[in-house]
């Protein structure tokens, strides 16, 4: 799994003061979630951004993002954000919070019942 390890110390930062976040090795990098759900990640040097359906589109309209197609399909609602978009902190900050807060109004996640 190949991850960005002073990109990951970066996020680390931007949410050293939010309650409930995890980190999970998934994706084939390293994800970030709150009460379970995925928000922001890291594959290779790039952020992997769940930025919703509705602003799909307006994220893709931004310099240096890019579709979330790693399985071959188009992954409506998350973005890759590329290195030059997040090189700057106050860059990296925006995007984490505008995804955390994103995920933050998402209905709670159900419990996966035993079958």
């Amino acid at each position: 799994m190949a991850f960005d390890p002073d990109l990951a110390q970066r996020v680390r930062a931007v949410l050293a003061d939010r309650p409930g976040i995890t980190e999970r090795r998934m994706f084939g990098g390293l994800a970030f979630l709150v009460d379970g759900k995925m928000f922001i990640g890291i594959r290779n040097s790039s952020l992997m951004a769940r930025v919703g359906p509705e602003h799909h589109q307006d994220a893709l309209a931004m310099h240096n993002v890019r579709v979330m197609d790693f399985t071959g399909r188009p992954m409506k609602g998350y973005v890759y954000v590329d290195p030059p978009a997040i090189a700057h902190d106050n860059e990296l900050n925006a995007w984490v919070l505008w995804c955390a807060d994103h995920v933050a109004r998402l209905p709670a996640k159900q419990p996966r019942q035993a079958g």
